[in-house]
Formats: C-alpha cells, sequence, structure tokens
C-alpha cells in the first residue's frame, strides 16, 4: 500500500516488457523479387502478407502494401523493369517485410518512449537469417511464423480481431440503441429498442443465432444481457443502467482497437521461460496462477484483487520475483500516507491510535505504544514512522507476499472482505489485495509440503510476525490487457482503460504510422 511514483511499464498478460532492435539493412542482404525484370511468385505472396497485415492488429500502410501490390501487378505486364527499377522493387519489398517482421515481433514502438522505466531481456530474432531462410525454403510463411508471438492469449485473440472487425458491417450495429424508458431497463419492461438489442447480442454471440427478440426485455434476452455483462467486467443482473447501456453501444471499431492494442503489448512480451507464474491483469482486477507445459497453459487459481486508485496511487506494471511470505504482518505505514491521511486523523482523533494497534518506531528503533503532541510532530516530519501491529485491524490482514521491485508493491489479504464483490475495484494506495491469500499461498509454496493449508492459517492467526523465504522464488507479473480470452477456444472479454493506458498506446501508434503516410505521399508510383 504505498502511493507509486507515477512510474508506468507496460507490461500485459504472462507479460513483460522488451527493448526494440532497429531493422538495419544493406544492400547486400537484398533479396531478388523480381527476375529478368518480371516479379516472381514469391514477391506476389510477399505482398499478400503485406496486405493482410490487418489480422495481425497492424495497418498495412505501414508497409507500403497498396503501392508494393500496384507496383507488381503494373511489373508482371507490359514492359519489364529496367535494372535499376528491378533493384529498387527488390529493395522496397525487402524492406516493407523487415519492417513488417520486425514490428510482427517485437511490436511497433519501443515502449520505454510510452512508458518510462522498463528493465527486461529483449527478444533476439534475427529478422534478416529469418527472411533469408524462408526465401531459401521457397515459403514466406515460415518467417511469419516464426515471427509470430506464441503466447496463448496472441493465439486466442487473432480470430477476434477478424470476428469484430467483420460486425462493422453489420446492420445491428449500424446506429445506437434507443433511448432507455427510464434510468434502467429491467426485466419484464417494455422498450422500443428489444428488436436492434437481440439482433447486437446475436452478431456478438451473446444470443443464439436465429433467436427472434419478443415484444418485451424478458425471458432469454435478459440472459443474453446478463452474458454480454459478465464479459465486460459488470455485474451480470440483466438490469441495463447507464454503464451496461453505454458498453451496448460501443461501435465494434473500438473493440478492434482495444483487441489491436493487446495484440501490440504481447509483442513486447519476451518468451517465458517460468514453467509457474502469477499474473495479475490490473483492468479486470483478477490474479492468476499460471503453471505452462510447451504450448498448455492450466491455470489452477483464479481470483479477485484490488488495485491502486486510478486517480493518483496507480498500480506499476512490472515483472518481480515472489520470494517471501510474512504471516501476521505488521504493516509499515509509508511516509506518504502517514503525512497525508494518518497524523491528520490522529490530530482529530487520538483514540484512533489504540483502535487500530498503532505504535511508533523512532530512528534509534525503540517502539512507543503512547501517542503524544511531540511524537506527532516527529511523525509529521519523518523523524519516526508509524506501524500497525498485526491483528483483526491490520490493513495488511493476516499475510503479506513479497516481491521485491523500486515501488515497494505487495500483495496481501485485507479485513476489507466485501470490498472484492464490487465491479470496479480500483480503491487500494497501490499495492494488491487479494480475496484467497490461503488459496495463494498453496500455489506459491507448492513443492514444499509442510505448508499444508491447516499450517498456512495457522500462522496467519498466530498473531506473531512471520517470516519465510520462498524455496522456489515465483513470477509476478503485473499486466494491462484491455481485452483477453480466458479459455482456448473461449468468448472474449472486454474491461475499462482505467490508468488510460490505452490511450497512450493509440497516441504513440498513430504517430508512428504517420511517419510512413508522409514518406508514401512523398514516394506514390515510384515505378509507374
Amino acid at each position: 500500500m504505498v502511493i507509486w511514483r507515477q512510474r508506468l511499464l507496460a507490461i500485459t498478460c504472462a507479460l513483460s516488457m522488451l527493448a526494440l532492435s532497429p531493422v538495419v539493412m544493406s544492400a547486400e542482404t537484398s533479396v531478388a523479387w523480381a527476375v529478368q525484370g518480371r516479379p516472381t511468385a514469391m514477391a506476389k505472396s510477399a505482398v499478400k502478407i503485406l496486405e493482410q497485415a490487418g489480422d495481425e492488429g497492424l495497418n498495412p500502410s505501414d508497409y507500403d502494401a497498396s503501392i508494393l501490390s500496384k507496383d507488381v501487378a503494373a511489373a508482371s505486364q507490359g514492359v519489364p523493369l529496367s535494372v535499376a527499377k528491378q533493384t529498387e522493387l527488390d529493395s522496397s519489398i525487402t524492406q516493407s517485410l523487415l519492417r513488417y517482421l520486425h514490428d510482427l515481433h517485437y511490436g511497433r514502438v519501443d515502449p520505454r518512449t510510452v512508458y518510462a522505466n522498463f528493465d527486461v531481456p529483449p527478444k533476439t530474432l534475427n529478422l534478416q537469417a529469418t527472411l533469408n531462410a524462408a526465401v531459401a525454403a521457397g515459403d514466406l510463411s515460415l518467417a511469419v511464423k516464426e515471427a509470430t508471438p506464441s503466447f496463448p492469449l496472441y493465439k486466442a485473440l487473432r480470430p477476434w480481431l477478424v470476428t469484430y472487425r467483420a460486425l462493422e458491417a453489420n446492420p445491428a450495429w449500424s446506429g445506437n440503441l434507443p433511448p432507455l424508458p427510464a434510468q434502467k431497463l429491467e426485466p419484464g419492461a417494455a422498450y422500443a429498442g428489444v428488436g436492434l438489442l437481440a439482433a447486437r447480442l446475436v452478431s456478438l454471440g451473446d444470443l443464439p443465432t436465429g433467436f427472434l427478440a419478443p415484444e418485451r426485455y424478458q425471458g432469454t434476452l435478459v440472459d443474453g444481457v446478463k452474458l454480454f455483462q459478465k464479459r465486460h467486467g459488470l455485474t451480470p443482473d440483466g438490469v441495463i443502467g447507464k454503464t451496461t447501456f453505454e458498453q451496448l453501444n460501443v461501435k465494434p471499431a473500438t473493440r478492434v482497437e482495444q483487441i489491436s492494442l493487446t495484440l501490440e503489448r504481447l509483442r513486447w512480451t519476451p518468451l517465458m521461460v517460468d514453467k509457474r507464474l502469477l499474473v495479475v491483469n490490473l483492468p479486470e482486477f483478477e490474479l492468476r496462477g499460471l503453471e505452462i507445459n510447451g504450448d498448455e497453459v492450466q491455470i489452477p487459481l483464479k481470483m479477485n484483487v484490488i488495485v491502486g486508485k486510478a486517480l493518483n496511487t496507480q498500480t506499476p506494471m512490472f515483472d518481480e520475483q515472489m520470494r517471501a511470505i510474512e504471516f501476521s504482518p505488521y504493516w509499515n505505514v509509508p511516509p506518504s500516507i502517514t503525512k497525508a491521511e494518518t497524523v491528520p486523523k490522529l490530530r482529530r482523533d487520538p483514540g484512533y491510535f489504540d483502535r487500530q494497534g498503532f505504535e511508533i518506531v523512532t530512528r534509534s528503533g525503540e517502539v512507543v505504544t503512547h501517542l503524544d503532541d511531540a511524537q506527532l510532530a516527529a511523525l509529521q516530519s519523518g523523524q519516526s514512522r508509524i506501524r500497525q501491529r498485526p491483528g483483526a485491524q491490520n490493513a495488511l490482514g493476516d499475510i503479506k507476499f513479497i516481491f521485491p521491485n523500486n515501488d515497494n508493491i505487495y500483495m496481501h489479504h485485507t479485513p476489507s472482505v466485501g470490498l472484492f464483490q464490487r465491479d470496479r475495484r480500483d480503491l487500494s494506495h497501490g499495492c494488491i489485495r487479494v480475496e484467497s491469500p490461503v488459496e495463494l499461498a498453496e500455489f506459491v509454496l507448492k513443492g514444499e509440503p509442510e505448508w499444508t493449508p491447516e499450517k498456512i492459517r495457522e500462522a496467519m492467526e498466530n498473531g506473531t510476525s512471520k517470516t519465510i523465504r520462498i524455496k522456489n522464488p515465483i513470477m509476478v507479473v503485473i499486466a494491462y490487457a484491455t481485452a483477453i480470452v480466458k479459455q482456448r477456444g473461449g468468448a472474449i472479454y472486454f474491461y475499462g482503460d482505467i490508468y488510460g493506458h490505452d490511450r497512450q498506446l493509440r497516441a504513440a501508434l498513430q504517430k508512428y504510422s504517420q511517419r510512413f503516410q508522409t514518406q508514401v505521399s512523398n514516394t506514390t508510383g515510384n515505378l509507374q
């Protein structure tokens, strides 16, 4: 529970980030895409790959797909290309393919230009060697396969990208739903938009194909709305209020963008080497425990979490190893919280000190269990610090999961368990509160048979602070994905951009594309 230093990292779903390597190519590495002035079949295959970049959430115009398609088509007919023009075509196709492979594998923008301070191992795919090998084998799809991220989430999202692009032309999305007859639409009520609502839910897969809308908002139509609500991080109660109504009117193009942004962050992700890890997806307010065996991913652990407030205490994103667990922990109140919240509250209500089980620790290490003006002044000036003893009132609950990081973020339980039932759970000072601490401890301590559920609970309830080292540290990844697929072949889920990270990334990608659009406007028709 600490106010973090406005430091952002961009990592998502098993996710950590990487430094990008530039595409550098010399004339000696150019591939011959034309023979005797005519484009080869491989050249046409290259153009087709670039034209289909949108299927990967990329922008075909960033790779001159349309221009190269016209150039190859023109060069296939009429007068053969001159040696100079053939060389130019060879270089253009090679550069565009290398840029495409780079963006597909590494991402379009260096995440450090979008979010500050990340430091993880880069990926090391040799793009030129990958392209050369595919050309030698006569199959460019081999290079594309090598460059495409292999993460299960990436593979699961791609079909949905195509699905939501197709929805843009569906009549169910030609306009907004009619206004609600009241502040909310409850089951059984009349609504002029039941037909359009049903058609929209059918197009999304939340209602079966061929479903006929009822005269009122009722029955199976309500069930379809519940499924829609579940897929969008809302309470699945079937009541269409302001937020559900807004989400029902979000156009497919916006969902396409959410999917594309998640795919971009996945490209930043280095290969996962750990077989077990914990992933917190911040917009989803959920923690998962993953066990990885090759391409197979099992998720034996899932739970709700509470993360940092969007306004001023956002939980940062990073990946670090969980190395220790503290049972019956003290809560060392961060200085920022002490000065801004705790001291003012103690001045108004001195009895709060005893009720909360606080004590003061001086610079010399002396523990002071009484409160007076001098102690308050020392706390305000930073000469002393305040902590909360283990117990029922402790803000950390009865267990703390430690993964050392620069922002002093950790996971812990909380006595305020009712907060886990809220739809939106950005409520903390930055640390991550977990709903099921015993289950999390079991997952983390797997392989240490002495730590049974009973022993874990006993240590949590002991009241005496005890820290243990984890024999097999486990990677913790704090991620950010507003579009995910939770299981193979399953439905897609969308979540709000609670911290504005999608907005930042969208702006950076727009700048990236604008660079190429400017270049294209100056070179159009260069082979004609």
